[in-house]
């Protein structure tokens, strides 16, 4: 289990790396459902980040993290205080499981990504949570279910799908 936790951790963490040194050619890496890049313009979902990857974050510009993991969910570091030290803002939106993927949630994230003009990183343990509530925000926000769910698949969306799939229908 740990092992493939780290492994979720080391790819979802170089995929970052290869995003932010190269946004260009990731952007036209996924050709699919380009109406999804402007729901999720300026935000980044991913794994569990290490003081490196906060550092590289730190030297894209990034001004925000958005942790959705739980108080009892272990980081690895101090990451409140790794992300503050670098000048940056962190803030604790606990998304504990399938059921906190809500609409509700998801308002109250996108209230928080609105206090930012600058990008903000949304992270869970592996990025699943992260691209769940991404999803419903987009549609929130004006998207269709399609679009919703590229957004979230883009942001670290995976075995949640279904929930979303469901939570979108609700609209």
């Amino acid at each position: 289990m740990r092992a493939a936790v780290a492994t979720r951790h080391i790819v979802g963490s170089w995929f970052l790396v290869l995003f932010l040194a190269h946004p260009a050619a990731s952007q036209e890496s996924v050709p699919a459902a380009p109406e999804a890049a402007r729901f999720i313009e300026g935000v980044s979902g991913s794994s569990q980040p290490d003081r490196s990857m906060l550092e590289s974050i730190d030297a894209a510009g990034y001004e925000a993290v958005i942790d959705l993991r739980g108080a009892d969910e272990d980081r690895g570091i101090d990451e409140r205080d790794a992300v503050e030290g670098l000048g940056m803002t962190y803030i604790s939106l606990p998304i504990l499981g399938a059921g906190d993927i809500s609409y509700d949630n998801a308002n109250e994230l996108d209230r928080l990504l609105a206090r930012f003009e600058k990008p903000v990183l949304v992270h869970c343990g592996s990025g699943n949570r992260a691209g769940a509530l991404l999803a419903l925000r987009a549609k929130l926000n004006g998207a269709d279910n399609d679009a919703a769910v590229e957004a979230g698949r883009r942001t670290g969306l995976t075995e949640l799908e279904d929930v979303v799939r469901q939570r979108l229908n609700e609209r």
